[in-house]
């Protein structure tokens, strides 16, 4: 996906009490992680509201302070110049291509998610106040970073992050340009996903 500099996972939108949508007991915990699998942003909330998005540091400095790159957020998140959120019914095969890159790009943050839950084992079921929770879930995050700038193998399944590649620059487009998120998006579409016959 050109120009991502992130990507964003979200959860269920009114869902407010400690219960995740697969009936189990959560913390809520919103990652911006690379190709790389380093979380360079994460909020964890102490409760499975999501009225924290807007209220969170990161919104308030790409709001102000635009980056010359986009995160990628899925469907929950809203379309913002800086924030790409796929198209939530694609109607043309370009717009189709978008969707189906735009989760693909997604799937590293996934799978970062699940990297993180393998490292400290303890992430999958920890059994204390959620305030203390929190705590514990911000300090595996920073030694999930340590351990993965060090190469520290996860086990002998994982095969390691994705080569580095340079981000392509979205031709007359960023998103610290005053471009709306939809045109932002629509030069995506015409520049990277369009057929030429």
């Amino acid at each position: 996906m050109p120009s991502t500099i992130g990507a964003i996972l979200a959860t269920c939108e009114r869902e407010c009490e400690y219960v995740n949508r697969k009936g189990r007991h959560s913390i809520n915990i919103q990652l911006v992680g690379n190709a790389k699998l380093i979380i360079t942003s994460c909020l964890v909330v102490c409760s499975l509201c999501m009225h924290y998005k807007r209220e969170s540091a990161l919104y308030r400095q790409f709001q102000s302070q635009r980056p010359n790159g986009i995160l990628l957020g899925d469907g929950p998140y809203p379309l913002l110049p800086w924030l790409m959120a796929p198209f939530p019914v694609a109607t043309t095969p370009e717009q189709a291509r978008f969707n189906s890159s735009h989760c693909r790009a997604r799937c590293a943050t996934e799978r970062l998610n699940g990297v993180l839950k393998k490292r400290p084992a303890c992430l999958n079921y920890l059994r204390v106040q959620p305030k203390v929770a929190c705590n514990i879930i911000l300090a595996c995050i920073v030694l999930h970073n340590i351990a993965t700038r060090r190469n520290v193998p996860l086990d002998d399944n994982f095969d390691g992050p994705e080569p580095d590649v340079e981000p392509q620059q979205l031709p007359g487009f960023l998103p610290n340009e005053g471009h709306t998120g939809h045109e932002i998006r629509d030069a995506i579409v015409r520049n990277y996903f369009e057929l030429v016959y």
